[in-house]
């Protein structure tokens, strides 16, 4: 009986995700290659401070060797570079599920914002991709890492042309701990194995990673300390540069350019602890993942813990920076953050401050806040229905569309400013679409009356406006929602007709009632409308319709409540059905009952209850309008 024994080298096929996205790299997509060498020592970086974590419960995965660092060594006429870590290291499961399959959640978001901006250089970073950026600059890289606290080290080796191999390496071969990335370089990338250009990058986008940097020439002896690792959060303000705080963003967002709010500081008093919060003026491509976790690292006294502690709430996720506590200790874990009464005042201080200086920049340079609230808007009015206690300061914040204000944005403030003669509430309309609420009958007679509607249309909106008793002593009222009173309210122009007699109207809407039974609860005259026959609204005390859609659709809830039809006693359409419906013609009332309620579903957005029986009943209306 014979056995074969497994093959030390393992070949593996990288997922189509990946290879679609090295082939982007090796074709340079990407203008500027220097943020390869950025993503190293980033992930080094990462990987310094995991380790830093573990050894608080662990001391002896140090092994006697408790100063972390990075290096980074050249050699321009062998054209090799090599990033080195003293951190925690991976297994060769992780270096596979790492580096070979890491197409879960970003690489694909990441290639389809790539194609459509290409703008690759702004997103390697925010996409968790970096380490692939290597393929821009290398024909081949190996990755030698062994685990802290093992006695196993491996390779990972890859030419970026779909496959890379994992194999054991001897233990002398490979770090003491941690992780050796070795690029063998193209002929048109040796600059990056030269002292001047290493120090150049490093200076440009790694000059504050928490752990320090050093160059090491092809004589093997290190040189000299590009980066001292100091903590930018923990420096007083008033020595941090402007271009130290860009530089800073880059490495920590993983994106170019100047974040449109930078807040600096350190709370003293009941807690001690620093801040460096950034306010990005971009969408990360995560923002509405439905986990909504937050971007925000916890350090204890200098010491990484997490970046997934939930500091600040969900609707402030697009945040980027680093809080660092003095009080919290250092083994405390990470299931217990969550109800951590420490981390609970720290958070909610830092959200304070995090609005305040939001409530800064809308005063101070509204085009700037204007791209925050583009970007962002739609998360921060999260907070709005989840953060009550907080719901007149984000008020003061919160920009709408309206139906009067075009493609600027109006403050709640301005609104309640302008209202008309006799107006009593804020209203709102309810949509997908700027567009597709702006073309809604329920509009009409607000329009005819000079009423500034919200427009609302991100999802949140039918939940925060449900809980809001109101603004300036005004409540929220829906358009489409109970009676709309605005009789009170003076026309700006005079009416385009003359409205039906009102004992026919009452005498239609009773007819159109019963012949609709079951689905409408009521028909009545309408005040909102001006130049359409019909419309459906709820009533008084159920679900806004766009509310009860989306509850539908979600959680397959929908209200028991039937709609009210209001009919348009003002339409020729309905004058001559209310004549009609008094000299005696229910038989034709109840033919055009299914067409007006098809009409306003339709006008709703929505198919009619029976579209067969709809569309032949439009068919026979056409028949004898022709015959």
């Amino acid at each position: 009986m014979t056995t074969t024994e497994e093959p030390a080298v393992r070949s593996h096929a990288f997922e189509a995700e990946v290879s679609r996205l090295l082939h982007l790299m090796v074709h340079a997509v990407y203008s500027d290659k220097d943020i390869f060498l950025r993503e190293l020592i980033s992930n080094a970086a990462d990987a310094c401070e995991k380790l830093r974590y573990l050894a608080i419960a662990e001391p002896a995965l140090l092994s006697g060797d408790a100063e972390f660092a990075i290096t980074v060594a050249g050699d321009p006429t062998a054209r090799r570079l090599t990033v080195s870590d003293n951190g925690v290291g991976m297994t060769a499961d992780e270096l596979k599920d790492n580096l070979g399959t890491i197409a879960r959640s970003g690489t694909r978001a990441f290639l389809d914002s790539l194609e459509q901006a290409k703008a690759g250089q702004q997103l390697i970073g925010q996409f968790g991709v970096g380490f692939y950026s290597a393929f821009m600059v290398a024909e081949k890289v190996r990755v030698v890492s062994r685990k802290a606290g093992t006695d196993e080290a491996h390779a990972w080796t890859s030419d970026g042309k779909g496959t890379f191999t994992i194999e054991p390496v001897a233990l002398e071969e490979a770090p003491a701990r941690g992780t050796r990335v070795e690029l063998s370089l193209l002929e048109d990338a040796t600059a990056y194995a030269e002292e001047d250009t290493v120090e150049r990058i490093v200076r440009a986008y790694s000059a504050h990673v928490p752990v320090p940097i050093r160059w090491v020439g092809t004589d093997g002896d290190e040189t000299r300390q590009l980066a001292d690792g100091s903590a930018l959060w923990v420096k007083p303000k008033a020595s941090v540069t402007a271009e130290e705080y860009k530089e800073f963003y880059g490495t920590l967002g993983g994106v170019f350019g100047d974040p449109a709010v930078t807040l600096h500081y350190r709370a003293e008093g009941r807690h001690e602890y620093s801040v460096l919060l950034f306010v990005p003026d971009m969408k990360p491509f995560d923002l509405f993942d439905p986990a909504r976790k937050g971007r925000v690292k916890l350090y204890v006294r200098r010491v990484f813990i997490t970046d997934e502690a939930e500091i600040l709430p969900a609707w402030l996720r697009f945040v980027r920076g680093v809080i660092d506590s003095e009080d919290l200790p250092l083994n405390i874990s990470r299931e217990m953050l969550q109800k951590n009464p420490v981390l609970g005042s720290i958070g909610k201080g830092v959200t304070s401050r995090v609005v305040t200086e939001l409530a800064k920049l809308a005063e101070g340079d509204a085009e700037a806040f204007g791209k925050v609230w583009d970007a962002f808007g739609a998360v921060i009015k999260e907070g709005l229905y989840e953060a009550p206690d907080r719901r007149d300061e984000l008020f003061k914040i919160a920009r709408f569309r309206t139906s009067t204000s075009g493609d600027g944005w109006r403050t709640l403030a301005e609104v309640a400013k302008d209202l008309r003669e006799n107006q009593t509430a804020l209203y709102y309309a309810l949509g997908e679409s700027r567009e597709q609420v702006l073309a809604s009958p329920h509009l009409e007679g607000y329009r005819a009356r000079g009423i500034e509607v919200l427009l609302l249309t991100d999802p949140v909106d039918a939940f925060w406006v449900q809980t809001a008793l109101g603004y300036d002593g005004k409540p929220f009222k829906s358009v489409t929602q109970g009676a709309a009173d605005l009789d009170a309210v003076p026309l700006t122009e005079a009416p385009a007709h003359d409205g039906a007699a009102a004992g026919d109207v009452v005498v239609l809407a009773a007819q159109l009632k019963e012949a609709l039974e079951g689905k409408v609860s009521d028909v009545r005259a309408s005040a909102r409308l001006a130049t359409s026959p019909v419309c459906l609204v709820a009533s008084d005390f159920g679900l806004d319709k766009l509310t009860e859609k989306l509850l539908s659709r979600h959680e397959g809830r929908r209200s028991g409540a039937a709609p009210i039809l209001e009919i348009n006693p003002r339409h020729p359409l309905v004058k001559a059905l209310a004549a009609t419906a008094t000299a005696g013609g229910a038989d034709r009332v109840r033919e055009a009952a299914l067409l007006l309620h098809g009409q306003a579903k339709i006008l709703d957005g929505e198919a009619p209850d029976d579209p067969a029986a709809f569309a032949n009943a439009v068919a026979s209306l056409m028949e004898k309008a022709l015959g």
